[in-house]
């Protein structure tokens, strides 16, 4: 489904391989608090080393809107790197400019350099074609393997492919594989979990998925929208108003297309949204001034049953506000079945991805995706820009 370059298709010996990474982590006081996305991208940068090239890192951190700060600094990010790569990594002053031209041409196989933040650039976001130029000069290879920012048509993403032959790394290449294999080539029964809070966000995964899942399991804030358009009362849940309609639509024609969607029948709800509120069990309608904040534990037990007998199995969005205890029960006792679900499983990035790490079932997961909206973007059948700039294997 996608025939890319590949980092391994390139002779990469004595050369500058230009790597642009995902190392957008949440750093709190100079601290890195979760190196996941660093610790993602170590197979492709080790490849590239080991094969006898040299490394210019590239990524961005946060949102700085084109301007310089301390705050949004990658300086952390390259002690952490430095450490896991157990090599010195030179932290550039600057992602263009002189200097920073004279330290890229400096490297010798083996070194490795990281680019200060992308996006003290407006250049970046703007996807310039002169940023993209600048950027370009500092290696002779490019190599994406920021799967997170692949949804993001970007100088460092897709406008420096105009520039270089563009080839996939290795976590890229597992994201597509993953994704490709479940979108062209499902085992069945193919079970998609959809939760979340937006609805117009995920109605275009229901409508590309039509023809393809045989079982659609619906919780989360969004689940409101699908019970008030079959016209059960949902009291003061989270309903989008504006989508009401849609989700009516989108019922009838997964009704028509043959594929089953099942919504909570039972609910945890308080009477207001905390942590300490009156909490209770309910089953059918929310009664007026209370909100739904988790699917009930019957409700659970229906979704834990389809999801362990999944032979391809896609997660996008919890189950409940997983965030508070009393409403993460949910969406914890599902992620325990697809934890021992036979089948692949894939799970779509965001904030499902840490609700699992939450719960320390990352390790029984087929696949953590790293990208919550790319991974969104590619179930709702769209082309991510950072792909398709990728050269096609010929």
């Amino acid at each position: 489904m996608f025939d890319k370059l590949s980092v391994k298709d390139l002779q990469v010996a004595g050369k500058r391989v230009l790597v642009r990474v995902d190392f957008n982590v949440p750093v709190e006081d100079g601290k890195i608090t979760d190196n996941t996305r660093i610790v993602r991208a170590l197979p492709t940068l080790r490849y590239v080393l080991d094969e006898g090239g040299s490394l210019v890192v590239m990524s961005h951190l946060g949102r700085p809107g084109g301007l310089r700060s301390d705050e949004f600094s990658l300086k952390p990010v390259s002690q952490e790197l430095s450490k896991l790569l157990g090599r010195d990594v030179i932290m550039a002053p600057d992602c263009t400019g002189e200097e920073v031209e004279r330290i890229c041409a400096a490297l010798k196989p083996g070194d490795v350099v990281l680019l200060e933040n992308l996006r003290f650039h407006e250049g970046e976001k703007a996807n310039d074609p002169a940023f993209a130029a600048q950027l370009a000069k500092l290696g002779d290879e490019y190599v994406n393997d920021a799967f997170g920012a692949c949804h993001r048509a970007h100088a460092s993403v897709q406008g420096i492919t105009a520039f270089h032959t563009g080839a996939m790394g290795l976590l890229v290449q597992k994201e597509l594989e993953y994704f490709g294999k479940a979108l062209s080539a499902p085992r069945k029964p193919f079970v998609a979990i959809v939760g979340g809070a937006k609805v117009h966000d995920k109605l275009p995964v229901l409508e590309n998925l039509f023809d393809r899942v045989d079982t659609f399991l619906i919780g989360g804030g969004m689940c409101y929208t699908f019970l008030k358009a079959k016209g059960i009362e949902v009291g003061s849940s989270k309903l989008d108003e504006d989508n009401l309609e849609m989700a009516a639509s989108t019922l009838r024609k997964a009704e028509k297309a043959g594929v089953e969607v099942r919504l909570p029948f039972d609910h945890v709800i308080a009477d207001r949204f905390a942590a300490d509120a009156n909490i209770k069990t309910v089953e059918g309608a929310i009664p007026e001034g209370w909100i739904g904040l988790d699917i009930g534990p019957k409700t659970a037990e229906d979704f834990a049953r389809l999801a362990r007998s999944a032979g391809t199995l896609v997660w996008n969005g919890p189950l409940g506000v997983f965030e508070m205890e009393p409403f993460s029960k949910g969406s914890r006792l599902v992620a325990q079945a697809v934890s021992d679900c036979p089948g692949t499983s894939i799970i779509g990035g965001g904030d499902t991805a840490s609700m699992i790490r939450a719960n320390g079932l990352e390790r029984k997961m087929s696949h953590i995706s790293t990208g919550g909206g790319a991974s969104l973007e590619l179930l709702q059948g769209k082309t991510l820009p950072g792909v398709a700039a990728i050269s096609d294997r010929h």
